[in-house]
């Protein structure tokens, strides 16, 4: 009885967890760079950088918007947040409760690798 109840238990923490919840890390890292190749100086939600760099975007369903205070540079830069494609392997692999749990989680959504800020 007690290994039944031991996989069991075992079955349903596989279950409830979603595979972009493993694979991806709450952050991701994205080359900010300028156009021109020249140093910049900015920030992501509220945390400074001085590029060019790798930043580390907090994975969201939001939008982020690299604000940078370089004259001669885009003041805002906008980049999009996708659904990651682990989060589609999940729904054939892990059904509804791993993919609430990549939802839940915000783990399932990515950002572009690099991303490039105009300027002069």
């Amino acid at each position: 009885m007690k290994k039944l109840n031991a996989l069991a238990l075992l079955a349903v923490a596989v279950l409830s967890t979603g595979c972009a919840s493993i694979l991806n890390d709450p952050t991701q890292a994205v080359n900010v760079t300028s156009s021109n190749g020249k140093p910049i100086t900015g920030s992501v939600d509220g945390k400074p950088f001085t590029g060019p760099a790798v930043v580390q975007f907090t994975r969201a369903k939001a939008d982020k918007v690299v604000t940078v205070e370089t004259a001669g540079c885009a003041k805002n830069t906008a980049v999009a947040s996708s659904v990651d494609s682990k989060f589609f392997i999940n729904i054939l692999s892990g059904g509804a409760f791993g993919s609430t749990t990549d939802y839940s989680t915000e783990r399932m959504w990515k950002y572009a690798d690099s991303v490039v800020v105009s300027c002069q």
